[in-house]
């Protein structure tokens, strides 16, 4: 006699985007798969991590741009809980990036994908396995590239540790600064690391802010060590 089959366990997905449209497209395109449900749906970061509580889903898929809580931000606690796909329009290498060194297992671009890539992706989160659209891939692939050919000397390591430390620059902010120092304005920091020129400005606004300076000069007097925070005048 032949043995009835095992049904298939249903893999829970949860949906967070702020466009009802996208939402509801996700949703429907995923029940077209026989083992993927979609259980809930979040306008914003902060309801993603309520209705992940909620109904433990073995999938999120997290835009990034939300009003409110937005993508990143509630990325490190909803990869405590369930695998998480980035599904978003952003194709900021920045974002990409990010994304990653927060625990995302893939990163999924609007439009760059088929239905059937999408559930494959799915599939794939829920195992385990990372899953990249093309823009995204080349991104990491460009940030690696770009990380293997400037490694510092031992002695540049220890002075931005050092520096790192003192000001509470976060590696991406310590990257930026040591273009500033070099020279470069904010067009080639952005072609340098592969990121918009906002995002440039954003990350020079905050390592001002660390720095205590208001300017250019000051930033990278304090950065270089010819002055430090609370020190201001000449010499």
């Amino acid at each position: 006699m032949t043995p009835t089959p095992t049904p298939t366990t249903p893999i829970d997905v949860l949906i967070a985007d702020d466009n009802p449209v996208v939402r509801a497209g996700l949703s429907a395109l995923l029940a077209t798969a026989g083992d993927l449900r979609v259980v809930a749906q979040a306008r914003d970061g902060r309801e993603a991590l309520h209705l992940t509580r909620v109904h433990a889903p073995d999938v999120i898929l997290l835009d990034v741009r939300m009003p409110g809580v937005d993508g990143i931000s509630a990325l490190p606690h909803l990869v405590c809980l369930a695998p998480v796909l980035m599904l978003t329009y952003s194709q900021e290498a920045d974002q990409i990036r990010e994304s990653l060194l927060l625990g995302a297992g893939g990163y999924l671009i609007h439009g760059e994908f088929t239905a059937d890539e999408l559930v494959r992706a799915v599939r794939d989160a829920r195992a385990g396995r990372a899953h990249f659209t093309p823009t995204a891939a080349t991104a990491v692939l460009a940030e690696l590239r770009a990380s293997s050919q400037t490694q510092p000397s031992v002695a540049q390591s220890t002075e931005r540790v050092h520096n790192s430390v003192v000001f509470g620059l976060s590696s991406r902010e310590v990257e930026i600064m040591d273009l500033i120092a070099s020279g470069m304005n904010n067009q080639q920091i952005a072609g340098a690391c592969f990121i918009s020129e906002k995002t440039v400005k954003n990350h020079i606004n905050r390592i001002f802010a660390k720095l205590q300076s208001a300017s250019r000069s000051e930033a990278i007097a304090r950065w270089l060590g010819t002055a430090r925070p609370g020190v201001t005048g000449r010499g």
